[in-house]
């Protein structure tokens, strides 16, 4: 139902905490655009965090029994949120932030045994920095070309994150998961045919994950400043791609090996490079970032991303695909 924040709504709201014992944040009328990468978005009437699995599936039960609609977000690092906000509530797995060694035997060694395959577990609302820096500290290679990658563990994994050409599912080993709109757990594996560039098994599907291990290699003490050296450097590549100098979403489109250039090169070549629509721009050092200057509206970025779309397609002929998701009214 479409909603707005009445003392009904609040009343409900506040019964369902008592009644299951909430652990969580639950705020209203919260601004999006504080949450989020592009400092974009109106508010959400309803703002829900789960601080578990748990509390998660209670929430989402709670709203298919009031008939609230609901979106779930994760780090908020590839969305643009409307100026107009949501409709109803979002739901936001940050609050399942936690990473625990699932094959204790190769923690306890210390990095004593090099080459053994750890296996690592983190709530889907762990940040992609916290998950690389412990691999960092404990001496477990192949999560560095991640190093410096803004979201959530469960975000990189939906849309199977790349980065300096490896992609997250080359880590991935399995996520648990609620089904919706039963609300059921359960679980998947790794399988590779389920896996593509950017594509996963858990998009355009009513799967929301709550947990994913991955699989990790053991180094000896020895090699732990090589890791620390790898993540630095790829941190450093970040930072002279311009990737913080102002609020994005990072990558607009997805690269097509089928064009032959990246799709950042091929928006260059287009002449579309500093193109800017009200408070969107593409990025003068990057064809394939737009930023917000200053006071960007979703609507902006959806006109420029039309633009860009248009003009590649009559001047190459490609069709460029959009990786970031727009969402809200």
């Amino acid at each position: 139902m479409n909603m707005q924040v009445s003392n009904s709504i609040r009343k409900l709201v506040e019964n369902f905490k008592l009644t299951h014992k909430f652990a969580g944040r639950i705020l209203f009328d919260e601004p999006m655009k504080n949450r989020t990468s592009f400092k974009i978005g109106g508010n959400a009437p309803l703002f829900i965090e789960p601080a578990n699995e748990d509390y998660l599936v209670s929430v989402l039960d709670f709203l298919k029994t009031e008939d609230i609609s609901y979106f779930v977000l994760g780090g908020c690092t590839n969305v643009v949120v409307s100026d107009e906000g949501f409709d109803g509530a979002v739901l936001s797995t940050a609050g399942l932030n936690y990473i625990q060694t699932v094959d204790m035997a190769a923690r306890e060694q210390n990095g004593t045994n090099p080459g053994k395959t750890v296996f690592i577990k983190c709530g889907a609302g762990t940040p992609v920095a916290s998950f690389v820096n412990f691999c960092r500290n404990n001496c477990l290679e192949g999560a560095e070309q991640f190093a410096g990658l803004p979201g959530s563990v469960g975000g990189a994994v939906y849309m199977n994150a790349r980065c300096f050409d490896r992609s997250i599912s080359d880590l991935f080993h399995s996520a648990d998961f609620i089904n919706m709109p039963d609300n059921a757990k359960s679980s998947l594996s790794f399988k590779e045919s389920d896996w593509a560039y950017k594509v996963s098994p858990f998009q355009n599907t009513n799967k929301i994950i709550t947990s994913v291990v991955f699989r990790l290699t053991q180094c000896s003490i020895e090699h732990k400043a090589d890791i620390l050296e790898r993540c630095e450097y790829y941190i450093n590549q970040r930072k002279i791609k311009g990737h913080f100098k102002f609020p994005s979403a990072g990558s607009v489109f997805r690269n097509n090996r089928e064009f032959g250039m990246p799709s950042g090169q091929i928006i260059d070549e287009a002449g579309l490079k500093g193109m800017k629509i009200g408070g969107a721009q593409i990025a003068p050092w990057h064809g394939n970032f737009i930023i917000n200057t200053g006071n960007a509206s979703q609507k902006d970025v959806k006109e420029l991303v039309n633009f860009i779309v248009n003009v590649v397609k009559e001047k190459r002929n490609f069709v460029l695909q959009p990786e970031i998701i727009f969402c809200g009214k």
